[in-house]
């Protein structure tokens, strides 16, 4: 604690807010009487440092991953010849996805040069309920930051489980049609899954089972891009 008392308290709730929380949670979570949590809450969100999902509870807001831009990236700094050599290794695009509430957002990509490909720009926001992706960014969140979710999703707890046990995810058609991909987790330095790698194409040269030609590649690729 810095001593000054209303920025403690909004670090608490920034803090609260990591993987969302409603207001009953953000309560439980500071210890903050409620009209305390609420205000502060309100306030942050204003300034845009929280923001709300679709259920009303508030995350981090895109106030903070513009403060936090401003400053060198190391994981996007690290990412761009690592995408690189795993889309010349497989043949296939390369994606590196972060979470950002209820999306995951693309935020480098290396694409196939030629013939049919999977295109994922920069800055794409693409959905936390399908996708290898989003499993990966899934798999190792507490239970309050995937049930909410989970009933929404196209994959299912046995598939999130499935994922930790060989770590890495695969998807067929899940997002798209015609489109499958492999992805694997990228952690920092406390081993916190930040990011998911991924490798994506078209399901006639990849097949159904794309793991098993990708999945090492790929958990490589994540190993690589962690501890940063």
């Amino acid at each position: 604690m810095s001593g000054v008392g209303v920025l403690d308290k909004a670090v608490l709730i920034l803090t609260a807010c990591t993987n969302g929380a409603s207001l009953a949670e953000l309560v439980h979570e500071t210890g903050l009487p409620r009209a305390t949590a609420h205000r502060l809450a309100q306030a942050l969100e204003a300034h845009e440092m929280l923001q709300r999902d679709h259920e009303g509870r508030w995350r981090p807001g895109p106030k903070l991953g513009e403060l936090a831009g401003s400053t060198a990236d190391v994981l996007l700094s690290a990412a761009e010849p690592v995408l690189n050599l795993l889309r010349d290794q497989t043949g296939e695009s390369t994606q590196l996805y972060r979470r950002r509430a209820d999306e995951r957002i693309c935020v480098s990509a290396a694409e196939r040069a030629s013939g049919l490909r999977d295109t994922v720009p920069v800055g794409a926001a693409l959905p936390m309920t399908a996708g290898s992706g989003a499993q990966v960014l899934l798999a190792w969140e507490p239970p309050e930051g995937i049930l909410p979710l989970l009933p929404k999703c196209r994959f299912s707890s046995k598939t999130l489980a499935e994922v930790r046990r060989r770590g890495f995810a695969q998807s067929v058609a899940e997002r798209e049609a015609g489109v499958v991909s492999v992805s694997a987790p990228v952690r920092d330095k406390t081993g916190r899954v930040v990011a998911a790698i991924s490798v994506s194409g078209p399901i006639e040269r990849l097949g159904r089972r794309p793991g098993d030609r990708l999945g090492m590649a790929v958990i490589r690729a994540g190993q690589k891009l962690s501890g940063l």
